[in-house]
């Protein structure tokens, strides 16, 4: 590995680690911001789903951005924008305006994984590529693990504000690398994109940018989840919810009517024509649903109703992050071999149990025997679906076309994770209590039960298509749960965004 490629992956694995590990903190944070800034739950689904909003819009978006505005600059432009937003979540003195921050702060999210992988992949070759993208996928795999840790420690020692100020630290080094990779543009102009300005042909081959489509989704997303948190405050007969949710619906329909027509669309219908593409999305809108909510759940209900601090609620769920690390390699190695339609059908059903076990919540409460082996469960049963789901959508796309792909199954899992987090008013009720939390957890192994049904009866085997490249299968890695792509296998696990 010369100077220069190292430098490429320590830039990669910096900028995606700072955008996993908020994800991953900000969960265990959200009961001591509500009892600061006030808002109650609507407060905490915002502070989630804002987030989620702009980068679940935006990630299709990205890539395009990077082939056409170059890599160093789009990741550069991305540090900046989550860095300022990271300071305006510290200081904001209001629930409105941490969650504007925060939208901004997904905006720039959107942006850093994409471009972290192009320039991965426009560094390395060969078998160094999937050796730089496995080293890649275990160092922000462990944002997944230290995320719970750090952020209980921070809130309950210090204060909530700090799990946003840290990021500065990372970028700030980030940035430092970047600068220096931007000043190696002359000898490396693959590493600047089609507008380094370094290739004559670059104008000619520029990528266009959805911008109609890319506007039409965060619009249409962002009425649709206004309406769905706020109906309980205002209910759906006032005009400031049922305005938003009407023009949201309608521009959503607007957008796929776009990119069914569309010269160059920002999500392809055409890859759903892919029998294993179409139904494996279907599975991961469901599953992903209830990966969104349970955990979020668990960890506000294990702080606000069980009483215990951030830091043991963050310690509470470290078993989850453990098993996916060392399990999630194995099954997906194992499904190389075998098909994907078994781990899909199984894992979220196994999945599923861990919720109903943990409808044995009551008080007086009992982790040991009531919440554990659940989180348990739930961690095995999404160690065997993560990879399987991956290979198996990805494997059915041209090669070609695998990284759109990828973009495409991540953009479905944030915007199911969004739907969920805004719904999760109507399950509660007015509060979370023990009977809310068994609602809840109900409604997430009926999601989880549903996506295996659907993988049961829709994946085929013989329509995986063989081999995945590298990079497109850690595109999906920070989805629900830290995994490790082997390197040079094609196969891999993938990570959640909590649901920060």
């Amino acid at each position: 590995m010369t100077s220069l490629q190292r430098g490429v992956l320590w830039v990669a694995i910096l900028a995606s680690f700072v955008a996993f590990l908020d994800g991953a903190i900000v969960n265990v944070a959200l009961p001591a911001i509500k009892d600061d800034l006030g808002g109650g739950l609507a407060t905490q689904q915002w502070v989630v789903d804002a987030y989620l909003l702009t980068l679940g819009a935006l990630i299709l978006l990205a890539g395009s951005l990077s082939d056409t505005f170059g890599r160093i600059r789009i990741l550069g432009v991305g540090l900046g924008i989550f860095g300022i937003a990271s300071m305006a979540c510290a200081v904001a003195p209001t629930g409105a305006l941490l969650i504007a921050a925060r939208a901004v702060q997904g905006a720039g999210a959107a942006l850093l994984v994409p471009s972290s992988l192009a320039l991965i992949t426009s560094a390395f070759t060969g078998p160094g590529r999937a050796k730089a993208i496995g080293s890649w996928t275990a160092w922000t795999g462990t944002a997944f693990v230290a995320g719970p840790l750090l952020g209980g420690v921070l809130v309950e020692y210090v204060s909530w504000r700090l799990i946003f100020a840290i990021n500065v630290l990372p970028i700030a080094g980030t940035l430092v690398l970047l600068a220096g990779l931007g000043r190696n543009n002359s000898a490396t102009p693959q590493l600047a994109g089609a507008s380094s300005g370094n290739d004559p042909g670059a104008a000619r081959v520029r990528p266009s940018v959805d911008v109609a489509g890319a506007v039409l989704a965060a619009v249409g997303l962002a009425g649709t989840v206004f309406a769905l948190i706020e109906q309980q405050r205002l209910g759906w007969k006032n005009p400031a919810v049922s305005v938003p949710f009407v023009a949201g619906m309608v521009l959503l329909a607007a957008f796929l009517l776009w990119e069914a027509r569309s010269r160059h669309p920002m999500m392809p219908l055409g890859l759903f024509k892919a029998r294993n593409f179409a139904v494996g999305n279907l599975a991961t809108a469901f599953v992903y649903a209830g990966v969104s909510l349970g955990p979020l759940m668990v960890v506000i209900f294990l702080q606000e109703v069980a009483g215990f601090t951030a830091a043991q609620a963050g310690l509470a769920t470290l078993p989850v992050a453990v098993l996916t690390i060392f399990l999630a390699g194995v099954f997906g190695g194992m499904a190389g071999r075998y098909g994907p339609r078994l781990f899909m059908a199984v894992g979220p059903v196994v999945a599923g149990c861990g919720f109903l076990w943990m409808m044995t919540a009551t008080e007086p409460f009992n982790f040991w025997f009531q919440m554990l082996p659940g989180l348990i469960l739930y961690g095995i049963g999404l160690s065997v679906t993560v990879a399987p789901l991956t290979s198996a959508i990805l494997g059915a796309v041209p090669p070609l076309q695998s990284g759109i792909g990828s973009a495409v199954n991540n953009a479905v899992s944030r915007v199911a994770g969004l739907v969920a987090i805004a719904l999760a008013g109507i399950i509660l009720g007015t509060a979370l209590d023990v009977d809310s939390f068994r609602r809840i957890m109900v409604v997430v192994a009926i999601l989880l039960l549903v996506g295996g049904v659907i993988s049961a009866v829709g994946i085929s085997n013989k329509d995986t298509g063989g081999f995945v490249p590298d990079e497109a299968a850690a595109c999906c890695q920070d989805k629900a749960a830290p995994g490790a792509v082997a390197a040079g296998s094609g196969q891999s696990g993938f990570g959640q965004a909590r649901t920060g």
